[in-house]
């Protein structure tokens, strides 16, 4: 271990004098070193100076537009979109109440605009990428699946995308019964279990176990049936669907003899 030695401080011999020597000589090539890789730091840093600016500039650039995006374009856009969207809601709406030739002529005006107000479609082509125009697309959806246009139906919900635990399985849902209406049953009950299985709550998940079950009694398997059914039966009980378990759940086993 190295000793402190007080100023003035002679060495007894010949041997602590070449140890003092030794130690002052690497004392000295260490902060040599230091100097050096300094001066190389300092160096490199002025001859790439203009580069390093470059870097810091750009990085600030992006940060700056991001925000400015957000501030004066994204939220400007969204809201925009969501009081353009109003009066299609409200066609959607009435469509809902209403019956027959009244209804599909009110979800074609939710679709394409009435009155010089926007429809579904126009939020969709003018404001893509904001919340307004993705929930468009789930309206337009089950628009175009009430009024039997089916392919566009499913072209609609296929892009809408949401981590809502209802909306998001009520629109996988929704390609599963536009699929059923093309008489592709096989590729409507893939939908149906989906739907079933992305999201666990007492509305969507019983009513798509149930539309499976049934697909599924449609396709002839029986055992996939007699496993929706079970399902509901014993974890919603208490759900409108499980009033109707009883009855195919008989003819899933009815199948199976």
């Amino acid at each position: 271990m190295a000793s402190y030695k007080k100023r003035g401080y002679k060495p007894s011999g010949k041997s602590e004098k070449e140890q003092i020597e030794e130690q002052e000589s690497t004392t000295a090539e260490v902060f040599n070193s230091l100097d050096e890789g300094a001066s190389r730091t300092e160096t490199w840093v002025a001859d790439n100076q203009k580069y390093i600016y470059i870097i810091v500039g750009v990085a600030i650039v992006a940060v700056l537009g991001y925000l400015g995006y957000n501030r004066f374009i994204h939220e400007p856009k969204q809201n925009e979109a969501a009081n353009e969207m109003a009066m299609a809601q409200n066609y959607m709406a009435s469509a809902l109440r209403a019956n027959g030739a009244q209804s599909d002529s009110l979800y074609n005006l939710a679709l394409n605009g009435g009155e010089g107000k926007y429809g579904f479609l126009d939020i969709i082509e003018n404001y893509g990428g904001t919340d307004a125009a993705n929930l468009a697309q789930y309206n337009a959806g089950f628009a175009y699946l009430r009024t039997g246009k089916y392919q566009e139906a499913i072209e609609q919900l296929e892009g809408f995308s949401s981590d809502d635990e209802i909306f998001s399985a009520l629109a996988t849902g929704g390609i599963g019964d536009a699929f059923l209406q093309l008489d592709q049953p096989e590729e409507a009950l893939g939908y149906y279990e989906k739907a079933a299985d992305m999201r666990t709550n007492s509305f969507t998940t019983p009513r798509f176990l149930l539309k499976a079950a049934i697909t599924a009694i449609n396709t002839g398997d029986a055992e996939a049936a007699e496993e929706y059914l079970i399902k509901i039966e014993e974890e919603y009980a208490d759900s409108p669907e499980a009033d109707k378990v009883a009855v195919y759940l008989g003819q899933a086993r009815a199948m199976k003899k």
